[in-house]
């Protein structure tokens, strides 16, 4: 009797496991959930009921059941792949490094055939740089499921990231064969290269038409800033600002943007990071090898950072999170916002000494092994007096770029989770503003302390703009900063293919030929005082 109830206990669980997977890839997270309590209700210690815990709590962005889900899964499996590649994913995302790597070791001490598990170990690897592993992840994954999608999407960016874009555009193409309504692989072959014709426009538009009213926002938004790019590419004016408000509009209705938590934040930072705060505090850790690349995004960082890290001295290290994690942590921050007013109130009162020595240590796995580095997020600018202070033998690189080419750069571009400001163009004009004024603070408080260059005039005219930034960096000069483009390295931001062509000056000046559909943008710079001409 008491086997025949096991039996049935047993096979209970397996019918609702199944039923809680297919719940999940239907994306019904409650119903998700309600089986997952079923189950553990069942047995507390099955592992896979904990492991699909965690995939429903990734699913619903509760990170914390996902990291407690899928510690759980380890402890009791000290084998389970899966389960320590997700923590591995977690842990690169908040951008704790050596816990991610730790994680990486125990998934990859046995091979896998596991395709889900290859894919997530890829996109951990392309996470610290390691394009090579995660090529390898990737292209794994994609050869034991040739017919899946996503694994195909993932393969064919990470080709187009180390550079083999023919490759990678051919593979996006052949996912079109699998699944032709796939917004993101259109959007992604956009990027990938110049449109030499209306084909893609045409094969996008009408898949467009054929599932309207029944595509998700961020669909639209892949499929219209598609149309935006390729029509941009053909010098169809019309038809791209037409796409790119269409694709803009999309993507804002699936976000929030808490302007007045920002406004907050800018102001705290005008208001309290004085120079007299400055001066009074400890200096920090001496390490000279720092270069931070910071601005706005949009702005030409990518471009410029190739230039530096041409040099023979100086490794690429990616936009990295840390600086901003580091005070987080050392702050005990609980705050889901990135950058808010408290955590800029918790960063006064940390020891510079301390945050610059744990922002060394959370890099040092993604630094290389040159004598400097550079970590190239753009939103470093908000951190700029604490990046000063925490270490100040870092030099510090911010880009300048006319507002309203800026901002259009900006509003034309679908980015991750970030920058939620730019898919409206008066919010996006707003926060220009805002930044700017920043920067004139900084400016005033912490003059010579950091350099502003130029995207026109490095753009325009290379070799003088190159040979003062690498003079600044006290680098001796090496020809190989004007043949940035000749690099072979991995590039994973919006401008991995433009920065693989020699310095061009065909976006300067690329808004005036929307000057009427942007007045919005145009007007609102010009309430708050930007001159748009600058």
């Amino acid at each position: 009797m008491t086997t025949q109830i096991k039996m049935n206990e047993q096979q209970t669980l397996q019918k609702l496991l199944k039923q809680g997977f297919e719940a999940l890839k239907r994306g019904e997270i409650r119903e998700a959930s309600a089986y997952c309590q079923q189950i553990l209700h069942i047995q507390p210690d099955l592992v896979q009921g904990h492991f699909l815990v965690g995939l429903v709590a990734l699913e619903a962005k509760d990170r914390k059941m996902a990291y407690h889900a899928f510690g759980s899964v380890t402890k009791l499996q000290k084998d389970h792949t899966a389960a320590w590649a997700q923590l591995a994913r977690l842990y690169m995302s908040e951008g704790q490094v050596n816990m991610a790597d730790n994680a990486l070791t125990e998934a990859t001490k046995h091979s896998t055939q596991d395709p889900m598990i290859l894919d997530v170990l890829g996109a951990v690897y392309s996470r610290i740089d390691e394009h090579q592993k995660s090529a390898e992840c990737f292209k794994k994954a994609y050869e034991l499921a040739p017919t899946n999608p996503s694994y195909m999407l993932n393969y064919a960016n990470n080709m187009i990231f180390r550079g083999e874009i023919e490759q990678g555009a051919k593979l996006l193409e052949e996912v079109f064969n699998v699944d032709i309504n796939n917004p993101q692989a259109h959007w992604t072959l956009s990027g990938a290269k110049k449109a030499k014709n209306t084909e893609h426009i045409e094969v996008m538009q009408s898949q467009l038409k054929k599932h309207q009213g029944k595509l998700h926002p961020r669909a639209i938004a892949y499929y219209q800033y598609a149309v935006g790019k390729e029509s941009e590419d053909l010098q169809l004016w019309d038809q791209a600002i037409n796409s790119i408000n269409i694709a803009a509009k999309a993507r804002r209705a699936t976000i929030e943007y808490d302007e007045r938590s920002e406004i907050e934040a800018f102001d705290f930072l005008e208001q309290e990071y004085t120079r007299e705060w400055f001066d009074n505090l400890e200096d920090g850790n001496p390490d000279p090898s720092p270069i931070f690349v910071l601005g706005q995004p949009r702005t030409g960082t990518t471009l410029v950072e190739r230039i530096i890290t041409s040099h023979s001295q100086v490794h690429s290290a990616g936009e990295l999170q840390q600086f901003a994690l580091s005070v987080r942590r050392l702050g005990k921050l609980d705050d889901p916002r990135r950058y808010s007013k408290k955590l800029f109130e918790k960063a006064m009162r940390l020891s510079p000494k301390q945050l610059g020595s744990m922002y060394l240590h959370t890099t040092q796995k993604l630094t290389g092994d040159s004598p400097r580095f550079v970590d190239k997020l753009p939103l470093n600018y908000l951190m700029l007096p604490l990046i000063l202070k925490a270490l100040p033998n870092a030099k510090i690189i911010h880009l300048t770029r006319n507002p309203m080419d800026a901002c259009f750069a900006s509003y034309k571009q679908l980015f991750g989770d970030a920058y939620m400001h730019s898919y409206d163009q008066a919010e996006m004009a707003r926060h220009h503003a805002r930044y700017r004024r920043l920067m004139d603070v900084w400016r005033e408080r912490f003059p010579g302390q950091f350099f502003d260059i130029s995207y026109e005039s490095t753009a325009s005219d290379l070799e003088p703009n190159a040979r003062a930034l690498i003079n600044f960096l006290e680098l001796p000069w090496e020809d190989a900063c004007l043949h940035f483009h000749e690099q072979k390295a991995a590039v994973s931001t919006a401008s991995s293919v433009q920065v693989r062509e020699p310095a061009h000056t065909r976006s300067i000046g690329r808004w005036k030929r929307y000057e009427q559909q942007l007045s919005t943008m145009m007007s609102t710079l010009h309430e708050q005082g930007v001159p748009i001409d600058n």
